[in-house]
């Protein structure tokens, strides 16, 4: 059995932080879901994108709340020059008034809840994940192929990442994913997690958790078969 295991090396750095997983299983590919869904997932993300002006109490994209708290946390550990939070990508066209665009109904529903929550959300094809996935701090070196490029661009010594046994998953903890485990159209089981560096806002990172949950059941006829808050009290979970 495959396993979520978040490493002592992510304690040492974190030891308050959480991750919110979210596993589901037989999500209806893009082509099989109703227009009148399709529709609505669009429309969330529509909202979604006008609702996260209210993370935004400055135009300079730094000084947010959401945005500062990643910003201190990303200087914690080794990143490639230029990385930044997921949320931070988010909120930053939101604030330029390029609001998040649709991508395939199952990105469309995470990335409503990001915006929703301010707070990074992202997912990964179960079936592409080789082995166990750990949240670590890198010995630098792994494979990654990350979306939209064509040559391999491994990890950082002391960088933070997800790790299967075939390489990276995603870089510098939530930056950016890799072509070999993202979701497609026709992903039909799914790792999702929602991360949260702030104590204060574990509520928000449990409501966060539940509003994943319901979409993917209501809109992608998924089943949700893990739930949880992952805490270093509770560092791992079955895949």
């Amino acid at each position: 059995m495959k396993s979520f295991i978040t490493e002592d090396s992510f304690w040492e750095l974190f030891p308050q932080a959480a991750v919110g997983v979210v596993i589901v299983e037989g999500m209806k590919p893009t082509a099989q879901i109703p227009q009148e869904d399709v529709d609505a997932i669009a429309a969330l993300l529509d909202r979604a994108n006008i609702d996260a002006e209210r993370h935004l109490t400055s135009d300079t994209i730094s000084e947010n709340a959401p945005v500062k708290a990643w910003r201190e946390a990303y200087r914690l550990f080794k990143t490639k020059k230029g990385a930044r939070c997921s949320i931070e990508n988010l909120l930053k066209r939101v604030l330029k008034g390029k609001p998040v665009g649709h991508i395939t109904p199952a990105v469309d529903i995470y990335n409503t809840v990001s915006l929703t929550y301010a707070l990074p959300v992202g997912g990964e094809d179960l079936h592409a994940i080789e082995g166990d996935l750990r949240l670590k701090v890198t010995d630098g070196g792994d494979a990654f192929l990350p979306l939209g490029e064509e040559a391999d661009d491994p990890t950082l010594p002391c960088e933070l990442a997800y790790i299967d046994d075939a390489g990276a998953v995603c870089r510098c903890w939530n930056w950016r994913d890799g072509v070999r485990t993202a979701l497609s159209d026709d992903s039909a089981d799914a790792f999702l997690a929602i991360e949260c560096v702030e104590p204060e806002r574990m509520k928000d990172c449990q409501a966060a958790i539940d509003r994943l949950a319901e979409l993917l059941e209501r809109y992608l006829g998924a089943t949700v078969v893990v739930k949880t808050l992952v805490t270093r009290d509770n560092p791992c979970v079955e895949l």
